[in-house]
């Protein structure tokens, strides 16, 4: 998807929704914590967007797709250590048309 018009990140939110089947919520309105940028009714749907994405994230997806034995799932589990403290801020990360695939067969879409 390339986008370079200033309002993309409305582009992007809208293709989320649609890729989800979830409906973008405007942002007119609206503060931090009241909505969800996509209504959706199993997910609680916030979509972050940028020219530039931690090559960590990049690199460490690359990895564990290049490690697949089998029918492994590939995954990146990232945490964020706050104070030397290690779990935190915990998530975990897969490639789009996996979570469809995982999320559509557990009907969550």
């Amino acid at each position: 998807m390339a986008l370079k018009t200033r309002g993309a990140w409305k582009a992007i939110e809208r293709w989320w929704a649609e890729l989800l089947g979830g409906k973008r919520v405007p942002v007119t309105g609206r503060q931090r914590g009241d909505a969800p940028d996509i209504a959706h009714p199993t997910l609680s749907i916030e979509v972050k967007a940028g020219k530039t994405i931690s090559t960590r994230l990049s690199d460490g997806m690359e990895q564990a797709k290049a490690s697949i034995v089998g029918d492994q799932i590939p995954i990146l589990c990232v945490t964020q250590s706050r104070k030397g403290n290690v779990g935190n801020l915990n998530w975990v990360i897969m490639e789009a048309d996996t979570f469809v695939d995982m999320a559509t067969k557990a009907k969550l879409l």
